[in-house]
């Protein structure tokens, strides 16, 4: 239906076809300028694959006054995926399974590959172990391979078995900045000379930094990706769009960092969560897209899917200055303006909501202690730690650098993360401020570990070539790796005698680092308070050791000779910035010098590493960190929804966090027995993150985080009552026993259950356990689907009802009996039967044909196998 709005334009002297999404709309009576931009994007989208699908093409008029169908589904099939290693691991060791299992039945395993374009790039698994010299980062890497071989050589097999698939090789980048430095194209073309925009899911929620090329993308949990992978669509609500209308210019000691910090808290306070936000207004003329980048990717901070900016005339120098060809820049030009995707500044689209912010308004400042969207002032800081004023009279002492601190000391200083760490103007700050800060004699306190983790190898280019990576060295700020570190909680352990302090006794040490989270325990476990900053303010506080200090008033440190030196002596000026970034930062950068020409090749490790390329990969069933998971195969009880006992119940809130594995592995909990029992030694567990492919040490973890709190057990953790027993044990435990006796199970949930982050495991773990059936009074959008996805059931209390209305305590034995969209529950308990009806949450047009054929990977199995 849709191939009548196919149209053509000329670029490079070459004819390329494309869907007018403005004969579409004015078809239906509709203005295209009145459209969000985002929304522009997801009609091109749906246009064009209606084309292909016809079953999509009703999904095209929930465009029209779109802002009153907010209760409408739309679908989305993106043209790539995007992973990093610690979520991609466990998406590639479905895809081998599932060839392993397409083998088994007769099949051939070569049909099983990505549909689409994925890039997996590994960035998640250098830790901090050394800091603060030369030596630093070539220790990181050593030690991240010993770490990692059997994950390392899965993913070099990946990459040559697999077709459509890409990996970029560890310590090259972190994936969001190689994302919008070399993989994004912004507008793709296919062999047929068809044109499009770039769009994408990923598995990390900061996918959202390449909004600010004007390509639309967010993260996605696991399961969800692998669907785009395996050539499927999602669902999700017709969003709202908050416009920020942006006007003014930045003020000269103001930076990116503090622009999106700024966002963050008034787009919090504005509430957007679960909305699209789209940047426009005369303010964006002047806003660099390197600034673009670190407020796009904070949109997760901010609530939102994506903060999404138009192409732009920034959008195209962006291009010129990461050497992408003029051919491809003249495309994305010529193809935005002829679709409507080029930013007008003279016409304004319709907004759901509208928020404006004068950039003038904005100054140097931080967040924290314990949340991004928390604003603090400079001169606000160390009002914090006046919490601890109970302390004045024991302060930490150190042996080894004897030395006494208080409150606020600062444990750790990163430049660190996706969100600041490739943007020119203050990294070139930071280097500026060292090199003055060096110049007075001025030094990092012995007790502070600092680090360096920049987003892509073009920083330590210009770094070095303007000369500012020497200072930033001497007052160790070496760097220690290419990915993610400090900001994942990869910080390492602290500097020695500060950690053994520590562990002795807890203590309020803080930290700074330029990231985009904070949350109480992630940086670091021994270090309580975490502040959000731009890379000078970083280096700044590391001079003065403290975050207990008003840096608008008093001295970040004295010169040798006694000199007090204040925070104004060390700033550059936005003009020597400037003339740094025009002299050293080009185009030459990203295709020479620490390159993108030899990504593939510079990292010697990854090439020394030997896997073959074959059809189907051989699981080592003595591995405990990959193996080959089960959830290829259809269940035999999926439908079998009699004799169902309770194996937790659940209240309000409950996070993707409490039921997926993640973090620290315990020796005693049902994991570290695991590993335990297979000969892996306590100081070899690593972490639930890096054995995400391993499913067995998985499903320990799940349900299992020491802050749940289920209501049949007395005590809080993992722990649940067992009614074969009648005694407490674990959940594992007491799932395995159920198992064993061919019980199935349900859990019992209140409002908001799965929210948080869209982990996979939650939804994959729970179904190890042989839960056949959630009952929520609502559910997280990304967890319902994930369950869908899974094969488990989804029920929702209607309104008014509650385990506790309905004098549920989750003793009974359930019986669940499925209609159209509700399905009858009959609770049977001793001396009591309550039957009462659920909606089944089916929302989405596939749903029922993953539930059927017990999960999305069975399906996909099927269905490749009766294709031959």
């Amino acid at each position: 239906m849709s191939g009548k709005y196919l149209r053509r334009f000329n670029s490079n002297k070459a004819e390329y076809s494309y869907y007018d999404i403005g004969a579409y709309l004015k078809e239906q009576g509709q203005t295209v300028a009145n459209l969000p931009y985002s929304l522009r994007v997801l009609l091109e989208l749906t246009l064009r694959q209606s084309a292909r699908k016809p079953e999509l093409a009703p999904f095209l008029k929930h465009f029209c006054d779109w802002d009153q169908k907010h209760d409408q589904d739309i679908a989305y099939k993106p043209e790539r995926v995007i992973l990093q290693d610690l979520t991609g691991v466990p998406a590639l060791v479905d895809l081998a399974a599932m060839r392993a299992e397409v083998k088994r039945q007769g099949g051939n395993p070569s049909l099983i590959n990505p549909d689409v374009p994925v890039h997996l790039v590994v960035d998640h698994s250098v830790q901090v172990d050394m800091a603060g010299n030369d030596q630093a980062l070539a220790y990181n890497i050593k030690k991240e391979f010993e770490r990692n071989q059997e994950r390392y050589h899965f993913l070099k097999w990946a990459q040559k078995s697999f077709e459509n698939l890409t990996i970029i090789p560890p310590d090259t980048g972190i994936i969001h900045q190689v994302n919008i430095e070399y993989l994004a194209d912004v507008i793709r073309t296919d062999t047929a000379g068809l044109a499009c925009p770039d769009t994408l899911v990923g598995t990390d929620s900061h996918t959202t930094m390449v909004n600010a090329l004007g390509v639309l993308g967010w993260g996605v949990g696991g399961i969800e990706a692998e669907a785009s992978m395996l050539g499927q669509e999602s669902y999700f609500p017709m969003p709202k769009v908050v416009g920020v209308k942006l006007t003014g210019k930045l003020a000269e000691f103001a930076t990116a960092t503090d622009l999106a910090l700024t966002i963050t808290k008034l787009l919090r306070t504005h509430n957007v969560v679960g909305k699209f936000v789209e940047f426009f207004g005369p303010g964006l003329a002047g806003l660099p897209l390197a600034n673009r980048a670190t407020i796009a990717n904070m949109a997760p901070e901010y609530g939102a899917t994506c903060g999404f900016f138009p192409i732009d005339d920034q959008t195209l120098a962006y291009l010129k200055l990461t050497d992408r060809t003029a051919t491809q820049v003249k495309l994305v030009e010529d193809y935005a303006k002829a679709n409507h995707l080029f930013y007008q500044a003279d016409a304004t689209p319709t907004y759901s909501e509208l928020v404006e912010l004068d950039l003038a308004t904005v100054k140097p400042s931080l967040a924290g202690p314990k949340r991004p969207q928390d604003l603090v002032g400079l001169d606000q800081v160390s009002t914090n730690f006046r919490q601890y004023d109970d302390l004045a009279d024991y302060q930490l002492e150190l042996e080894v650098n004897p030395v006494k601190l208080r409150p606020g000391a600062l444990a750790l200083a990163a430049i660190t993360s996706c969100t600041n760490t490739s943007n020119p103007e203050v990294l070139v700050a930071a280097g500026l401020l060292a090199k003055r800060a060096c110049e007075l004699g001025l030094k990092v306190p012995a007790y502070v570990k600092t680090s360096l983790a920049p987003g892509s190898r073009v920083v330590t280019a210009y770094l070095k070539t303007t000369g500012l990576q020497t200072y930033l060295d001497q007052l160790g700020f070496n760097v220690v790796g290419y990915g993610c570190t400090t900001c994942i909680g990869n910080s390492g352990k602290l500097q020695a005698d500060l950690q053994a302090a520590l562990e002795a006794r807890p203590y309020p040490v803080s930290a700074v680092e330029s990231g985009n989270r904070n949350f109480e325990g992630r940086v670091n476990p021994l270090v309580k308070d975490v502040y959000l900053a731009s890379p000078p303010l970083v280096v700044a506080y590391a001079l003065a050791g403290t975050m207990d200090i008003d840096l608008t008033k008093e001295p970040v440190g004295t010169t040798p000779n006694g000199q007090a030196v204040y925070l104004q002596d060390l700033w550059p000026a936005a003009s020597e910035i400037t003339a740094l970034i025009q002299a050293y930062v080009k185009p030459a950068l990203f295709s020479i010098n620490y390159n993108y020409r030899d990504i593939f090749k510079q990292n010697e490790a990854w090439n020394e590493l030997d896997a073959q390329a074959s059809e189907t990969y051989d699981f080592d069933a003595t591995s405990t960190y990959i193996a080959q998971p089960p959830f290829v195969v259809a269940g035999t009880g999926t439908k079998e929804l009699t004799g169902l006992r309770v194996l937790a119940k659940l209240g309000d809130t409950v996070t993707t966090d409490h039921i997926s594995p993640a973090g620290f592995i315990g020796q005693q909990t049902p994991a570290g027995q695991y590993l335990l029992a297979n000969g892996v030694a306590p100081a070899d567990f690593n972490s639930y993150g890096a054995r995400r492919g391993h499913h067995e040490v998985m499903v320990r973890g799940t349900l299992a985080n020491i802050r749940l709190q289920n209501q049949l057990a007395t005590k809080q953790g993992g722990f649940t009552k067992s009614w074969l027993t009648g005694e407490e044990t674990t959940i594992y435990q007491a799932a395995m026993a159920y198992q064993a006796k061919k019980i199935g199970t349900i859990i019992l949930a209140g409002k908001d259950y799965g929210m948080g982050s869209s982990r996979d495991w939650a939804a994959k773990g729970v179904k190890l356990l042989g839960v056949k059936a959630v009952i929520a009074e609502s559910f997280e959008r990304i967890h319902r689907a994930n369950l869908v996805m899974m094969g488990i059931l989804p029920l929702e209390y209607l309104p008014g009802q509650t385990a506790a209305t309905l004098g549920l305590d989750g003793s009974e034995t359930f019986e669940i009996e499925l209609a159209d969209k509700l399905a009858r529950v009959v609770a049977t308990g001793e001396q009591k039967r309550v039957e009462f009806e659920v909606k089944v949450r089916f929302d989405a047009p596939i749903d029922k044909q993953y539930y059927a054929a017990d999960g999305i990977l069975p399906l996909v199995v099927a269905t490749k196998m009766a294709k031959g």
